[in-house]
Order: structure tokens, then C-alpha cells, then sequence
């Protein structure tokens, strides 16, 4: 697993939108999320219907963008990896009251396990600028 430094970790915590990029059948899909960092991973709620979690299910390889941008003066970090389904269990409920604490669209409106997935993105490359 990919190590971050102090100032991409710094970066990453005080975020909390991203764009997702997953893929099938060689179509690209990209999309805002709210997402949380964690212990050197990316933890994303998402929704069984949607495009990303089919995606997910067929291809695990996962891109998300993090980034702020200001002309000539943009600050991003780009992550590659592989993302697990987590529907359940101490992990999901791990993951769920870190988004609960943080989001309040999640404290408006609650779910439980199976109800909702997260992907948790394990990266396994990145880039950053800008961070100086």
C-alpha cells in the first residue's frame, strides 16, 4: 500500500469531495463523491443501484481525483487502486461512524448495514502538486 506524506495527508483530511473514475466494458465513469481518508485509504459511501458500484463489481480498478483548483495555483492529488465492496460487519460499521461524525447527509439520513456499500479505494499509485 502507498505511503502519503505529511502534506498530502494534511491535504486530504480537510477535503471531502473527490471524482471517482471507475469503468466497464472499456467506457470510462466518472463522478463527484464525498469521501473520507483513513489510515492510508480512500473510504467512499455509495449506493447499490448506482453505476459505480456495478462498475466496481466487474472491475475493481478505481481512480479518484482530489483536488482544489485556483488558476495558477491548483493543488490536487490523483490515486490508482483497487476498491473492496464493504456491506457489513465491524469494517462497515467502522467506516459508517467515521461518514456519520463527519457528514451531515448522513446524519439526516441514517443507514444501516447491507442498506448502503462503502468502497474502500487501496491505493497502489498517486501523484500530487501543487502542495508546497
Amino acid at each position: 500500500m502507498i505511503k502519503f506524506s505529511d502534506k498530502e495527508t494534511k491535504f486530504l483530511e480537510t477535503l471531502e469531495e473527490a471524482r471517482i473514475a471507475t469503468s466497464h466494458e472499456n467506457i470510462s465513469h466518472v463522478k463527484p463523491v464525498s469521501f473520507i481518508f483513513w489510515k492510508d485509504l480512500i473510504l467512499v459511501a455509495t449506493d447499490y443501484k448506482t453505476r459505480t458500484f456495478s462498475n466496481i463489481k466487474l472491475n475493481a480498478n478505481t481512480s479518484i481525483v482530489i483536488d482544489i483548483y485556483k488558476s495558477g495555483n491548483h493543488k490536487a492529488i490523483c490515486i490508482q487502486g483497487k476498491s473492496e465492496i464493504v456491506e457489513k460487519g465491524l469494517e462497515f460499521r467502522e467506516f459508517y461512524d467515521i461518514f456519520y461524525r463527519k457528514f451531515q447527509w448522513v446524519r439526516k439520513d441514517p443507514w444501516k448495514e447491507n442498506e448502503a456499500p462503502f468502497l474502500k479505494i487501496i491505493p497502489n499509485n498517486k501523484v500530487s502538486w501543487g502542495l508546497d
